[in-house]
């Protein structure tokens, strides 16, 4: 669909889409949020039956300690879920922080951002996230990236950029915006963790995305 001049869609059809991905980003360019669902729930549909069949297991597709051993791993983990719930809950982040962040962005930079930041969250899991339990954690699902997306949405806007030079200028030394931003990062995981929650990925994302988005890593003019 491309948005006409008065803000409502007009019918526009793309090849493979069947005419589900808005342009929305800054550069009028297609959906990167609506994109990404669409490859996660095809990766989806095709690792859950041949894991419930037997034929593939979900640890063909997730990240665990070994990963350099099988690298394609930083990549499938990012878009193969669990289960359906794992799935749903993840799109529903994804969506409502994805929306947000892709009006300023382009496609090109907001994938290689879920990219990046799922497989970053995805490392410190099952490297920082193993020791600190003492055991081998294996990992699956876009959470790390919508931490990531969260966290963008969190510091790449006017008011948080005034908020956190204010911060800047009172506190007068060099990293403590940076050092309070992790924190921050911390303790959004830790109280948002539950069961089977990957709570060190999800800070990674978190502080990776807070940081970006204040230096507005993704942002582009608008045509």
């Amino acid at each position: 669909m491309r948005e006409s001049g008065d803000g409502r869609w007009d019918a526009d059809r793309s090849p493979g889409t069947g005419g589900l991905v808005p342009r929305t980003t800054a550069l009028g360019e297609r959906s990167p949020t609506v994109e990404t669902a669409l490859v996660a729930v095809g990766v989806f549909l095709v690792q859950y039956p041949l894991s419930l069949l037997g034929v593939v297991g979900v640890g063909l597709f997730a990240l665990d300690p070994g990963f350099v051993h099988e690298p394609w791993t930083l990549l499938t983990s990012v878009y193969a879920h669990a289960g359906p719930g794992h799935l749903l809950g993840n799109l529903l982040g994804l969506v409502l922080f994805g929306g947000l962040v892709e009006r300023v962005s382009s496609r090109a930079r907001f994938h290689a951002f879920v990219v990046l930041t799922g497989a970053l969250s995805g490392v410190a899991e099952v490297t920082l996230g193993s020791l600190v339990t003492l055991d081998a954690r294996a990992v699956v699902g876009v959470s790390g990236a919508v931490f990531g997306l969260l966290g963008y949405a969190i510091t790449g806007n006017g008011l948080a950029d005034r908020l956190l030079r204010a911060l800047d200028r009172a506190t007068a030394r060099r990293g403590t915006v940076t050092v309070v931003l992790v924190g921050l990062a911390v303790v959004v995981a830790v109280v948002t963790a539950g069961p089977r929650t990957a709570v060190v990925g999800h800070a990674a994302g978190l502080s990776v995305g807070l940081l970006a988005g204040r230096r507005r890593v993704l942002h582009r003019r608008s045509r």
